[in-house]
């Protein structure tokens, strides 16, 4: 890796300026040198002030926004314009509302620079949740102007962690040889090196309704061999938004068909199981059914493009 450009940090939005103002002032303060690092806004056709906070960052951090016409649910194109883009060795994925840690940076380039294969870093997210049922606690502890204070506060006192740590303490944060360890990598804040992501097609254009597209990314890097990792240090906190998680889970179901169509693969099947298996528990449910691993195959398919 002799790029001097460590990584590109892509960020999909759609008029959510608020949230993307929080994200960018947190990438200010980030230990990683500002020469080492670039700010991708993949922006869906943004009517509200957008423009005006990423121009309000330009002096601070290297930023640059990639605009298009918004036409129905854009967050994989928007990321695509962006990685296409990325001049950083490894893509860091944020979402709009994410407040990364002054470390969280660095500390995906440690990840990756210390492994000698290709990985998909994971970063731990502070009040990440599927439903917004304590967003009103959760908004009072933030201050979305210091995502450090904010992420001492939370750890002090053990306040909304990760809602992923139940499948953490299911399997420690080792859990790269699970059959299918790809169901965690939830695109708010990732990473994986910038080659190997345009190598397996980027995200699959063909996502146009929320959920899914990152896990369909995250299999076909597992497919390509990269291991999945949990980093904590890459942490960030998730700034409460109104959600409607089962609106959410019937769009996701629909987009798990199409993977199932554009996959031959014996456990994408288990997706359509949910609430009942789910990505917290299919990988117990995988050998006792006694599935074959996906790791490896070759002959999986690109993104659709």
């Amino acid at each position: 890796m002799g790029n001097s450009l460590r990584c590109s940090v892509i960020i999909p939005t759609y008029n959510r300026a608020d949230l993307l103002a929080y994200t960018l002032e947190s990438l200010a303060r980030q230990s990683l040198r500002t020469d080492q690092f670039e700010v991708l806004i993949g922006d869906d056709g943004s009517t509200d002030d957008t423009a005006s906070v990423v121009d309000r960052y330009r002096d601070r951090i290297d930023v640059k926004r990639f605009f298009h016409e918004h036409d129905g649910f854009g967050a994989a194109r928007s990321r695509n314009e962006c990685i296409r883009q990325a001049a950083g060795d490894i893509c860091v994925m944020l979402d709009s509302g994410v407040l990364a840690h002054s470390g969280c940076l660095a500390a995906h380039v440690a990840s990756n620079d210390a492994s000698p294969g290709p990985l998909a870093v994971i970063g731990y997210v502070y009040g990440f949740a599927l439903r917004d049922d304590d967003a009103r606690e959760i908004d009072q502890v933030i201050d979305p102007w210091d995502a450090d204070a904010t992420i001492e506060r939370m750890t002090a006192k053990q306040l909304y962690p990760d809602v992923r740590d139940e499948f953490y303490e299911r399997y420690d944060d080792d859990f790269a040889d699970l059959p299918a360890p790809w169901v965690m990598y939830w695109s708010c804040n990732v990473s994986a090196r910038t080659a190997q992501v345009r190598e397996v097609g980027m995200f699959d254009e063909h996502f146009r309704t929320w959920g899914g597209e990152d896990l369909d990314l995250a299999y076909r890097l597992h497919c390509a061999g990269a291991r999945f990792v949990v980093n904590r240090a890459a942490s960030g906190v998730h700034h409460p938004h109104p959600k409607d998680f089962a609106q959410a889970l019937d769009t996701a179901l629909v987009n798990y068909q199409y993977m199932i169509k554009k996959y031959r693969s014996p456990i994408m099947p288990l997706l359509l199981a949910m609430p009942t298996i789910n990505p917290f528990n299919i990988n117990d449910v995988i050998p006792v059914l006694d599935l074959p691993p996906d790791a490896g195959l070759a002959d999986r398919p690109r993104a659709a493009s």
